[in-house]
């Protein structure tokens, strides 16, 4: 995997919600202007498009050397290899298609890199989070293994994800690869994943659990649920049991394909401490055969990473050599097979900007 830490190259960056947009410049992996808030102008493909402009203009404003490329996420549906973007529920001025790689391009003189947040959340992960600080780890404790691929999944609104196969993004030939928020879910198969993993499917489930129409948030839930809140405690448990279980159920779909680590980011990612139990749960549970002893769910064992003796269980090197019969010689035998899961420290807002970086250098380099 390509090393961008210390590159002098910069690259400007866009957090691009529904409400506001928030322009940045990375350099060195490092953010390294103040950020430029605008309201996005949803509303008006004119406004939105001359806020684009006028927020990475302020960004330019403030660099002493110009960048090279611009690189963010930006909502889907979209054809994101040719920069168009469709019909956005959140954003209504793109309905019908609109060209904005083309048009930032012609204003701007630059390479446009467009992706969605799930895939450059991941991608920063990969080249600038979990993946290389566990690898890194990994040395520390004298253990020759190292990780090359990663899944990234972000817990909000919806249920985004990514993934990295030896440094590279798997965008698919559609542009749908990563997309775990379709996975069947764990509870109700007719439906996505998404339906289990989500802010609404917390708020769903809570109502329905507890028989209260109230309006809360999912702090609320988790207030509730540490008993700092009024309200039905068991609901509030229960519901972060099956948010764990459901999102632990999407990893193994994703895990039994890819093989790789998994870093989890999102708002909900603050309730860890209510649902990691439950997801590590599903993920070490087994499966069932006609007339045969059951197997595990997935093949490797996990280990959760932000526990200090299981990562302290990943680290230890396990592993050894065997003789080439008829030969003194030796040969590595890794005879234990491992997966790590962990909530990463880094911001998401900071990953999939750190993505944006790494990718569009990373194209810039082809």
């Amino acid at each position: 995997m390509m090393d961008y830490s210390n590159d002098p190259r910069t690259v400007l960056t866009l957090d691009a919600g529904g409400t506001n947009f928030v322009f940045s410049a990375i350099r060195g992996n490092r953010e390294v202007v103040e950020p430029v808030r605008m309201d996005s102008g949803a509303h008006n493909l004119d406004v939105c498009l001359k806020t684009m402009e006028e927020g990475f203009s302020a960004v330019l404003g403030q660099l002493e050397q110009p960048p090279v490329a611009i690189s963010f996420a930006f909502p889907g549906p979209a054809d994101y290899k040719n920069g168009v973007i469709g019909d956005l529920p959140n954003l209504p001025a793109f309905r019908g298609g609109v060209p904005l790689k083309g048009y930032l391009e012609e204003r701007f003189g630059i390479p446009v890199y467009i992706n969605n947040d799930g895939n450059l959340y991941a991608y920063g992960e990969a080249l600038a989070g979990t993946l290389p600080w566990l690898n890194a780890r990994l040395a520390d404790a004298g253990n020759p293994r190292r990780f090359r691929n990663l899944i990234g999944v972000t817990l909000g609104t919806g249920f985004g994800g990514g993934v990295v196969i030896n440094g590279e993004l798997l965008t698919g030939d559609n542009g749908c690869g990563g997309d775990v928020w379709v996975f069947r879910d764990r509870y109700y198969p007719e439906m996505i994943a998404e339906e289990s993993v989500s802010i609404h499917a917390v708020k769903r489930m809570y109502g329905e659990l507890s028989g209260s129409d109230e309006d809360l948030s999912p702090k609320d839930i988790c207030d509730i649920a540490a008993g700092r809140r009024e309200g039905n405690r068991d609901a509030a448990v229960e519901t972060w049991r099956r948010f764990g279980h459901g999102l632990g159920n999407a990893l193994c779909f994703a895990l039994t394909l890819i093989d790789g680590v998994v870093a989890i980011g999102g708002g909900l990612s603050g309730a860890a401490p209510f649902f990691v139990p439950a997801m590590l749960e599903e993920m070490r549970g087994e499966m069932q055969r006609f007339g045969q002893s059951n197997v595990p769910r997935l093949q490797m064992s996990v280990y959760n990473m932000n526990d200090a003796a299981e990562l302290a269980a990943l680290l230890k090197s396990e592993d050894g050599s065997v003789a080439v019969p008829g030969s003194g010689r030796q040969v590595p035998y890794v005879c234990t097979m491992k997966t790590g899961v962990m909530v990463s420290p880094l911001s998401t807002s900071l990953a999939i900007n750190l993505g944006a970086y790494n990718f569009a250098l990373n194209e810039l380099d082809r």
